[in-house]
């Protein structure tokens, strides 16, 4: 694979690890982060060169990744004097990370053909433990082509890289992740909660029920923990809100009923009102064995 200038702006929980598998595998990294300590950090750590904008970390960039908070981050570094738009040249490829709306993915992509400059929406699953051990799973929309140059950049730190079809499909495909997986959280939180109360031994229950059709990566991964009462890791409740308000908006755009996924995002807002927005999503389990203790 030849080696590549570019740009990474964002080095979050999941950036800070994804710029660096880049680093790692030879690419000329220059990084961007809004708070500069994080960019030193990475430094630190890894090869490259910082930028004091997003604009310079993609001038002379072959690729740049974003991989923000939300549409409004996303805006907030692509456009502008100082944004990445400003600095890519022509035949750059522009890849967001970022779980973000599909309308916005198609914004960007409009913005950047004008500008001579190809597009990816590129969500990603697998969290910080795929994003560090370099086993993310990446689901890209957009031209052909883009998709060509991108990919084995991609695999740097993903162990499946799919294009799910033009722009905004990637951003759609992370949606029915995120449906699937709040679920999937909650039913696993009731039968746990179910099996307390029942005075089982719910480890065993675990172990006997794994082996047949409830097993899923969410009991593999979060059964343990949930029964530990652990929540001080993982993937966010605030940032799984922020999803499913994405695919809520969508279902409504395009007529899809999604009542299971509006229910647990009420849910979700209840584990918020606890006091847990950073605990990971797997905490639903909080609120059930809340609602046993208070009759």
């Amino acid at each position: 694979m030849d080696t590549l200038n570019v740009a990474f702006i964002g080095l979050g929980v999941m950036g800070f690890p994804m710029a660096g598998h880049l680093a790692t595998a030879g690419h000329r990294v220059r990084v961007f982060n809004r708070t500069a300590a994080k960019a030193e950090a990475w430094l630190d750590r890894y090869p490259g060169d910082g930028a004091a904008s997003p604009a310079e970390a993609c001038r002379g960039a072959d690729l740049a990744f974003l991989c923000v908070g939300n549409d409004a981050d996303v805006r907030s570094v692509v456009l502008g004097e100082g944004g990445a738009m400003a600095g890519l040249a022509p035949e750059a490829i522009l890849i967001d990370h970022t779980t973000t709306s599909a309308v916005l993915a198609r914004e960007l992509a409009g913005m950047s053909a004008a500008a001579g400059v190809g597009f990816l929406d590129a969500p990603v699953s697998g969290g910080q433990a795929g994003a560090e051990q370099g086993r993310l799973t990446v689901m890209c929309g957009g031209e052909p082509a883009a998709f060509a140059r991108a990919e084995p950049v991609l695999k740097a730190y993903a162990r499946a890289v799919t294009r799910m079809g033009p722009v905004g499909s990637g951003q759609l495909t992370k949606m029915v992740n995120q449906i699937c997986i709040a679920g999937l959280l909650q039913s696993l939180a009731e039968g746990l909660s179910f099996a307390e109360t029942a005075g089982l031994d719910v480890h065993q229950v675990v172990s006997v029920i794994a082996r047949g059709a409830a097993q899923s990566w969410q009991m593999d991964n979060r059964a343990d923990s949930m029964l530990e009462d652990r929540f001080d890791f993982g993937f966010a409740v605030d940032w799984m809100r922020k999803d499913l308000a994405i695919c809520l908006e969508e279902a409504r755009a395009s007529g899809a009923s999604i009542p299971v996924a509006a229910l647990v995002d009420q849910f979700y807002a209840d584990i918020q009102r606890l006091g847990g927005g950073r605990w990971d999503t797997s905490s639903l389990i909080r609120r059930l064995r809340a609602s046993v203790e208070t009759p």
